[in-house]
């Protein structure tokens, strides 16, 4: 249900999103880029945005996807300890060097793979899921098909470079979305810097180097081969607001951070985040033939964010539309009217007010129990 959620939510965005600011010009080396905020989901900036092109290990996104959504679901555990086969060993590019049959939890697989961006880290996770990295590769394209990312095609779990390995600015960000909002704990391995495997005897040192030099970075995962050049999906947060900027096919390491750091200063110097909260307490909607008299009023627990230029935060106004009464029955999560939110004359969000709990429709007997309560007072 909850995957079904997010893949309506999704799509959702691809088809509603206003983006306030795609007509900015920020100068940028690389070839592809995007900025968007991770509540709203809005897109501040694109250039080349679904392109679709190699992503290196980009890719290990969806990776990290997959395995927390399968602790999740309870069908592995972080103190799982995987033994590690001889494809997963064999693999090249950058890695931990693990050996065909060294024994390692998931939880320091993870750190490898968020780390150093282990691709031998990664194959022993995907094999850990689903007993064969080909089994894998399909859940990673199934999931991208959900979650909207129309420009990819996935063809291993590590992001060495091989025909058909594709993907776009855009739907990286999606699924980098995806991974913050519902596994923020993926931000313990993303925002170390240094660590240690094996009991202190391997050193760790983190790819993405704006977690040590970037005011409030998160993550998330950086890229390199020759044929993708140099990529990122950089993550970072201040105000409660986070942000990412996802660069594809940079020319050197230091000008794909460069870029990186450009959108999220932009960002961060441009927009804020607002949480709406009603101004006032809502009132309790009086109940017609209902086995309570009135029913609370609440607003939706998440999607209630509003992203606006900063200057346009303090000037923001709400309306509010609720019935004089509600028919019973009525159940939890109705939607009973809305709140507005303007900026001026501009409808800036429209949320929705809800009922807080189920109110069932009197029977006959308790009506007529009611009738005659009435009848006695009033006599």
């Amino acid at each position: 249900m909850k995957r079904c959620l997010s893949l309506f939510l999704s799509l959702a965005l691809c088809i509603f999103l206003i983006v306030p600011a795609l007509a900015v010009e920020i100068p940028l080396t690389s070839h592809a880029a995007l900025l968007m905020e991770k509540e709203t989901g809005e897109i501040l900036f694109a250039q080349n945005e679904h392109e679709a092109l190699p992503p290196a290990s980009v890719t290990k996104i969806m990776t990290m996807l997959l395995v927390m959504e399968a602790i999740d679901d309870g069908a592995i555990s972080l103190d799982d300890t995987v033994t590690v086969s001889a494809h997963a060993a064999s693999m090249g590019g950058s890695q931990v060097f693990l050996s065909e049959g060294e024994q390692i939890t998931v939880d320091d697989l993870l750190k490898a793979l968020c780390v150093a961006s282990g691709n031998d880290a990664s194959v022993a996770l995907a094999e850990h899921v689903t007993g064969v990295t080909e089994l894998f590769v399909e859940q990673m394209n199934s999931r991208a098909r959900a979650l909207g990312m129309l420009d990819t095609h996935f063809v291993n779990c590590t992001g060495l470079t091989a025909e058909g390995h594709l993907t776009s600015a855009y739907d990286i960000a999606l699924m980098s979305r995806e991974l913050l909002l519902h596994h923020p704990e993926i931000r313990n391995y993303t925002t170390i810097w240094m660590d240690t495997l094996r009991d202190g005897t391997f050193g760790l040192s983190n790819t993405n180097k704006l977690i040590r030099f970037y005011d409030g970075a998160t993550g998330l995962k950086t890229g390199y081969t020759d044929k993708a050049g140099y990529c990122i999906s950089a993550t970072a947060e201040r105000e409660g607001m986070e942000l990412i900027a996802v660069i594809m096919d940079g020319e050197t390491a230091d000008k794909r951070n460069t870029d990186a750091k450009a959108l999220l200063n932009y960002g961060f110097s441009t927009y804020t985040l607002t949480h709406i909260t009603p101004a006032e307490p809502l009132p309790a909607l009086p109940v017609t033939l209902g086995a309570e008299d009135t029913i609370a009023v609440v607003l939706p627990s998440d999607n209630c964010a509003v992203l606006t230029e900063k200057a346009t935060a303090a000037t923001l106004t709400q309306t509010i539309d609720l019935p004089d009464s509600v028919a019973a029955p009525v159940t939890a999560g109705d939607r009973l009217g809305t709140l507005t939110v303007h900026s001026g004359d501009t409808v800036i969000k429209t949320l929705p007010l809800l009922a807080a709990c189920d109110v069932p429709q009197l029977t006959w007997w308790q009506m007529t129990v009611r009738m005659l309560k009435s009848a006695i007072f009033c006599h």
